[in-house]
């Protein structure tokens, strides 16, 4: 069988100097290289028409661009659209060009702004309680490749202005790829965004998380769903081992009162954690600590026994927490018909 080529999107500038190097082609190559995959976004090796014929050959011999186009879209009543990728998990190649595995990926278009939710593995280990990924399991970890096919193959690639890592798995646990995929995202040789555009969340696994702090300055956005450990525990197994109270310690350690943003995300669920209480023991937990708060419509999923709170209590919980100075907002819910809304993305029946 002939071996898969391997794949160019996804590599660092010193990466592609090195690919350049490996194949005797020039040393400038590897910067014409990076210019091509993440400034002009060519699919095909043959269209880096400032490569002579005969190094473009060298270099399709054993290399690919990497880019696949998704294979299927939905599109919202409300303009938010899910689009499906094929992937190659922990980067291996798709078989004779078709993926086994795939991955959601949401557009949200609002206004002069559009943000696009990129998943970073197919499932996920963390089996939160309320979240439909979790259901699903983990299959494995995208590479930067995959990450970053998300982004230069959607159709809408020019109209974006934010990328948020929200979509299926949990960032910490790819963090390797997740770095790499961000470093080619705001280098100057990459796409040259600002980290300011971008947003990665955790549930909070803290070692990973400290790394990611120091090694990064993109937004950071926690799942928090509950102040309260045993009741954390219920809705997220994932506090057992690590607790709320270290990663908020952890995250104290840091500078967020300048361009850094650091927010909480909390699914509210009515009778389980929208009450006074729920509230004062989030103020507990996160006085004076430069953050934010979004709170977040519930999306039913099958049998799981939470329900969303009233849009009353939402108003309600969000005042008494601006009222003990945590800045809080109401999450406008996008994509709920397509099942693109936060909780709802799983590829568990296209394996």
């Amino acid at each position: 069988m002939e071996e898969p080529k391997k794949v160019l999107l996804g590599l660092s500038l010193d990466e592609l100097k090195g690919v350049a190097a490996s194949l005797g082609l020039p040393a400038f190559a590897g910067k014409q290289m990076a210019q091509w995959l993440y400034e002009k976004r060519v699919t095909d090796i043959g269209d880096m028409t400032n490569l002579s014929k005969q190094n473009r050959e060298r270099l399709s011999a054993e290399y690919c661009v990497g880019a696949m186009a998704p294979v299927d879209c939905q599109r919202s009543i409300d303009g938010t659209v899910k689009y499906l990728f094929p992937v190659r998990t922990d980067g291996k190649s798709a078989k004779s060009g078709q993926a086994d595995l795939f991955v959601e990926t949401v557009f949200i278009p609002d206004g002069d702004r559009a943000t696009l939710c990129v998943s970073c593995q197919v499932g996920c280990k963390m089996n939160c309680l309320f979240c439909q990924t979790g259901k699903q399991g983990w299959q494995g970890n995208l590479s930067a490749a995959d990450i970053l096919n998300q982004i230069v193959s959607l159709p809408e690639s020019d109209r974006l202005t934010n990328i948020v890592f929200m979509g299926q798995g949990e960032p910490m646990d790819n963090l390797d790829n997740v770095l790499r995929a961000t470093e080619v995202l705001i280098a100057d040789w990459g796409m040259a965004w600002s980290p300011r555009r971008i947003t990665v969340s955790s549930v909070g696994v803290r070692d990973k998380l400290k790394r990611f702090l120091d090694e990064s300055e993109c937004h950071v956005a926690i799942s928090l769903h509950a102040a309260i450990h045993e009741q954390r525990q219920q809705l997220m197994p994932a506090e057992r081992a690590m607790p709320i109270a270290d990663v908020v310690e952890l995250l104290r350690q840091y500078d967020f009162a300048h361009q850094r943003r650091l927010s909480f995300e909390y699914i509210v669920f009515g009778g389980v954690n929208d009450s006074e209480a729920h509230a004062r023991a989030i103020v507990r937990l996160l006085r004076g600590l430069d953050c934010r708060i979004n709170l977040i419509r519930f999306h039913q999923i099958p049998d799981v026994p939470l329900h969303g709170a009233p849009e009353e209590q939402m108003l309600v919980l969000r005042d008494y927490l601006t009222a003990h100075g945590l800045f809080t907002t109401i999450r406008a819910s996008r994509g709920e018909d397509i099942y693109a809304a936060c909780g709802l993305l799983s590829t568990k029946s296209k394996g």
